[in-house]
């Protein structure tokens, strides 16, 4: 899993450098601006959403396979590498949920 998120971040980091709008989705969801980008991530969530409730798990794959295409771009124009939400996920690690999410408020 972490190789294939490795190369779709540099693909898209790539893609976001060379601006080619022509040529690149990224690219053209990009100049779009980040409320649009936030909202291609919204929509995938909810189609993921939906394959998880009523479609079989090719659906749902390719869906969560979209939906995290969307985070990864969101993330990049952000300036967020995935490295930053592994070491979050790591410092949560051995912490149950719901003291967690107690810890945030």
């Amino acid at each position: 899993m972490g190789e294939a998120l490795g190369r779709l971040e540099a693909v898209v980091h790539d893609r976001l450098a060379a601006g080619t709008v022509e040529a690149s989705y990224v690219a053209s969801l990009a100049a779009k601006g980040r409320g649009k980008i936030a909202q291609k991530f919204g929509e995938e969530a909810v189609e993921t959403l939906i394959a998880a409730m009523s479609e079989d798990d090719p659906a749902l794959i390719g869906e969560a396979s979209d939906l995290i295409f969307h985070l990864t771009v969101l993330l990049a124009e952000r300036g967020i590498a995935w490295a930053d939400v592994a070491a979050e996920i790591d410092r949560r690690h051995g912490t149950s949920g719901h003291a967690e999410k107690a810890s945030r408020s």
